[in-house]
């Protein structure tokens, strides 16, 4: 709408409504000097009719073109007051800056109307001040303040563009005054901001092929070791303290096997360097074979597992090897800090779009930080780090749970700890 306004000004350099204001003022000045000559009742008689005469002729060419006219809407276009309208409509939405625009049109006319008395006060034909404050008011002051708010509305949403993400956007810099330097500050700053991002992106890109690189090169060795123990577990080894020592580096070298897959996987989904095999897959199913293999070990710690499905089966667009790791981490978790003798309840549910996760346990440790930290990589509930763990479990929950364009959050409430996912039923990536 505004590059058509901007054509139609073009082309007529001055508006029509501007036009006929100019045409009111010729006349009535082509009759104001004979004020000194004829009587006063005469003057006003001529001034009145030759206005009157005027607002006729417009009227009659509004009439006669909207009659005869094929283009009816091109003729309006080109007017400073649709223009003006149309400046307010689509860049002075917020409600702040509109009140700001109106009380400054309430105070200049009111400085208008004042000194409009004042001057009617040393000069008795007050029509005269009127119709040049009138005009005044017209071509010079509304011009200015629109295009200055105008200017800082630009600038106004600019800013929104930047503060919701879209940092390629640039603030136009006009001209030299505040209202340019404050575009060209934010324009600066903007630069800052992007540079230190694109910093920030390039350390954690390097952080994370180095850990990718660093267990790469850990896995073989690793295997290495855990193959000979393995053979040092089918020797017949005649001292107990021996194969005491064999049984804890078998121990420790699965632990840290594990650690070593765990931070090589987040760091994969990290990156996005990992693809989804997406297929429709029973998730109440896969959830029921998840607790079932993981019931036996959390029958150890004196713990109960119960299970609320909303129904079955519950059909969903998912990698299957993915979301099982999620039910594995989450059940896993789950049983190492929980307290014992509590319960582990576990809900699905779905709905039109999504399908609803959710595990919910008795902590046995005090959780005294915000929730999302735990999502952190090697954040731990347990600080003293006497319970077995990577500390990237909840990490790669999330990642898998961010790669299918889901959601998950923490939610803690009191020693309540709840885990809550929803997962989109359709798949919102390609396979």
């Amino acid at each position: 709408m505004d590059t058509k306004l901007k054509k139609n000004k073009s082309k007529r350099k001055v508006s029509i409504d501007l036009i006929a204001i100019l045409i009111m003022i010729v006349l009535w000045a082509c009759a104001f000097p004979s004020d000194y000559y004829l009587h006063p009742r005469t003057i006003d008689f001529i001034q009145y009719f030759l206005l009157s005469t005027v607002v006729c002729l417009i009227v009659g060419k509004v009439l006669f073109h909207f009659n005869y006219s094929p283009k009816q809407r091109e003729f309006w276009r080109g007017s400073a007051l649709v223009y003006y309208v149309h400046l307010w409509k689509g860049r002075i939405k917020d409600r702040t800056i509109t009140l700001s625009i109106l009380i400054i049109f309430v105070l200049t006319a009111i400085a208008g109307i004042c000194g409009w008395k004042v001057a009617t006060s040393f000069y008795r034909r007050d029509t005269v001040w009127l119709i040049l404050y009138v005009v005044l008011y017209v071509l010079l002051v509304i011009p200015y303040i629109m295009s200055r708010f105008s200017r800082f509305v630009k600038i106004v949403n600019g800013t929104k563009q930047i503060a919701e993400g879209n940092i390629q956007y640039t603030i136009q810099e006009t001209g030299k005054d505040a209202l340019s330097r404050l575009a060209g500050y934010i324009n600066n700053m903007k630069l800052g901001y992007q540079s230190a991002l694109d910093n920030q992106i390039k350390s954690e890109r390097l952080k994370t092929e180095l850990i990718t690189n660093v267990s790469h090169d850990l896995k073989t060795p690793l295997t290495s070791i855990i193959n000979y123990v393995d053979l040092l577990k089918k020797e017949e080894l005649q001292s107990e303290k021996a194969q005491s020592y064999v049984q804890v580096l078998d121990r420790k070298s699965l632990r840290l096997k594990i650690l070593i897959e765990d931070l090589f996987e987040v760091s994969k989904m990290t990156s996005g360097a990992i693809e989804l095999d997406i297929e429709t897959i029973d998730v109440a199913t896969l959830l029921k074979q998840a607790i079932a293999e993981f019931s036996s070990n959390v029958g150890d710690a004196s713990l109960e597992i119960r299970e609320k499905i909303a129904q079955s089966p519950i059909y969903a667009d998912l990698d299957g090897n993915k979301i099982w790791r999620v039910f594995e981490n989450l059940i896993d978790n789950a049983k190492k800090y929980s307290l014992p003798g509590t319960r582990i309840y576990i809900y699905l549910d779905e709905d039109t779009d999504k399908v609803s996760f959710k595990i919910q346990n008795t902590a046995v440790y005090e959780i005294d930080f915000a929730a999302e930290e735990l999502f952190e990589r090697f954040k731990r509930v347990d600080e003293s780090r006497q319970t077995e763990g990577s500390g990237l479990g909840l990490a790669i929950v999330k990642s898998i749970v961010e790669l299918h364009r889901g959601d998950i959050k923490i939610e803690i409430n009191g020693d309540q700890f709840n885990v809550i996912i929803n997962l989109p039923k359709y798949s919102l990536v390609a396979g």
